[in-house]
């Protein structure tokens, strides 16, 4: 993404009615599809007005009308992580605008890559606390990449033309364009153009290269540690990742956010990492020797307390951003680009100096010791769905699907992370970073736009749902047949269980007295609906949405005070991980 992007004179702007110019909002739809940019999510109003006109005129460019504008962020993160794309988002000014903040961050914290477009108020009313105006660029500034308002007509098609590529470029993130309403309604004096430069990669330094296969060479005790940079590396990346993993002999863990960057049927797979990752991840990244970090950037979940992470560890760590090289913890060897180069000249490198595997017998020896304490393990039940049973069989039954399977956040996010196995990337939609409840409908429904005819599953739970369960209705109106599969056990589960385990049972408010009655809901919205409580009827009850030709929604009424392990507490070390036994 790195090259010179121009935006052309427009030939291609929309037939607009005889009865006026065409403007600038033709030429920022003209930009978009001479981007390559084919769908949109959005919510109109006022002060976007000219562009949804623009955009009636125009059927090239399908729009999708959610309910929500935080929600038109979330598919469009969707839309991205499945496709490699930028997603691209259309809302109003004041509330509309100010109302994409939480998606902004998610898409932030997560290297998403979004292009989200507020509408605004005339230039002449900017300032002067007009209807509906809120300050954009200072209300965005902290949660995107890079943001810009457009004050002259013929400014705009090179801005969101170099608003585009920044979204892609380097680190992806979100980046906000605010147009008012006049530039938006300015007629065009001529076609315009437009250029943007942006700057390459440095090349991998070939020192750091074989600084870095000299550690590899030395370890005894390594671990690959992937996140996802991988993913939006794109599968060549993951691919190359693979291959050196596997040449290497070394074990592999990944992220939450890297999970399918590596296949999970490969028995150098460890699982995933941090709070509640396997016995068998976290104890081989206390103990190892050398961590090879790629696409990832010691995010506190995963390191646990600082001062006892992988104590006697060297690090290599690969990054597109300089920033996050050494931020946390100290690098010995860093490779900065673009994840897929660097594990390039890795290869190559080995390949060169003919390199042969390490003596890693006893190494993988312990590896299999903590593996064999079954630490995912649970106690299944006949008299009720215990959740972890609920994320086994739904792997049982996704198995061979090559399914997208998108999630919110809490306790069945992370039993879905232990349990579902994937085997390929862009296959995972979960919110990392940010935490963000309500992420996982709309993700699926913007995943399930880019793949019609994937097989698209949200994992949600009772608490989750409720913050976007309006986007019911956008998945009906746009025929999307994502399915829900809904963890319901009536409390906040993650908050419920810190209450318990950290804070002496002391429950406030992380329950849920008056939750609705889902399947009655669901079905207002025109989805098929079904409740399962029992745990004979589990396998059948899965069987019947995920085979459903249409939107279905799943309640499946699972133990109430079930707990996720493993769990390494707050503030502690990898070593002083706790199991469910």
């Amino acid at each position: 993404m790195n090259a010179l992007l121009e935006s052309p004179a427009l030939p291609a702007l929309p037939e607009v009615p005889v009865q006026r110019q065409a403007n600038g909002a033709d030429a920022l739809i003209a930009t978009l599809l001479n981007l390559g940019v084919d769908t949109v999510f959005g919510y109109p109003g006022g002060a976007v007005l000219p562009l949804y006109d623009a955009l009636h005129a125009e059927p090239r460019l399908r729009h999708i009308l959610v309910r929500h504008e935080q929600a038109a962020v979330h598919a469009a993160q969707g839309y991205a992580r499945t496709t490699g794309r930028v997603g691209v988002v259309f809302v109003t000014s004041g509330p509309g605008m100010s109302n994409t903040t939480t998606g902004l961050l998610d898409a932030l914290c997560d290297s998403i890559p979004v292009l989200c477009i507020s509408g605004q108020v005339a230039t002449t009313a900017i300032g002067t606390d007009a209807f509906q105006e809120c300050d954009a660029i200072g209300i965005s500034r902290p949660v995107t990449k890079w943001n810009a308002q457009v004050l002259r007509v013929d400014e705009l098609s090179a801005t969101i033309a170099r608003a585009h590529a920044t979204a892609a470029a380097g680190r992806p993130g979100p980046v906000l364009v605010d147009v008012p309403k006049d530039v938006q309604l300015a007629p065009l004096a001529a076609a315009p153009q437009g250029r943007v430069l942006m700057p390459d990669l440095p090349a991998v330094p070939h020192k750091q290269v074989l600084a870095a296969l000299e550690l590899l060479s030395q370890a005894r005790r390594p671990i690959f540690y992937g996140g996802g940079g991988l993913i939006n590396s794109g599968a060549a990346a993951c691919d190359a990742f693979k291959r050196l993993v596997q040449i290497s002999g070394a074990p592999c863990a990944l992220t939450l956010m890297g999970l399918g960057a590596y296949p999970a049927s490969d028995p150098q797979f460890l699982g995933m990492l941090g709070m509640h990752g396997t016995l068998e991840a976290n104890l081989a990244m206390h103990h190892a020797d050398l961590v090879v970090c790629v696409g990832a950037r010691f995010d506190d979940r995963v390191t646990g307390r600082l001062d006892a992470f992988c104590p006697g560890a060297k690090v290599i760590h690969l990054d597109i951003d300089t920033r996050s090289i050494g931020k946390v913890v100290k690098a010995d060897v860093g490779l900065l680009g673009d994840c897929h180069a660097s594990l390039l000249a890795l290869l190559n490198a080995w390949d060169q100096r003919d390199a042969t595997k390490a003596d890693l017998a006893s190494w993988w020896l312990r590896i299999e010791g903590w593996r064999a304490e079954q630490s995912l393990g649970f106690e299944d039940s006949a008299e009720h769905i215990v959740p972890q049973a609920l994320m086994s069989r739904l792997q049982h039954q996704l198995q061979g699907r090559d399914a997208i399977v998108a999630t919110d956040v809490g306790q069945h996010q992370m039993w879905a992370a232990q349990h579902i196995r994937l085997e390929r990337p862009g296959r995972w939609l979960s919110s990392g970073g940010a935490g963000t409840m309500g992420y996982g409908l709309p993700a699926a429904i913007g995943a399930q736009i880019a793949h019609p005819d994937a097989l698209v599953v949200c994992v949600s739970g009772d608490a989750s749902i409720l913050m976007n369960i309006q986007e019911l209705s956008t998945a009906t109106q746009h025929r999307t047949p994502v399915k829900v599969v809904l963890s319901n056990n009536g409390y906040m589960g993650m908050v419920r269980q810190w209450q318990e385990l950290i804070h002496g049972g002391r429950y406030s408010h992380s329950y849920t007295e008056a939750l609705p009655d889902f399947v009655a809901l669901a079905r207002a919205f025109g989805w098929q609906a079904a409740r399962v409580d029992r745990r004979e009827d589990l396998d059948a009850a899965l069987q019947a949405c995920l085979e459903s030709d249409t939107a279905y929604f799943l309640d499946v009424r699972v133990a109430a005070e079930e707990n996720c392990f493993p769990m390494i507490p707050a503030g502690a070390g990898h070593h002083e991980i706790m199991l469910r036994k």
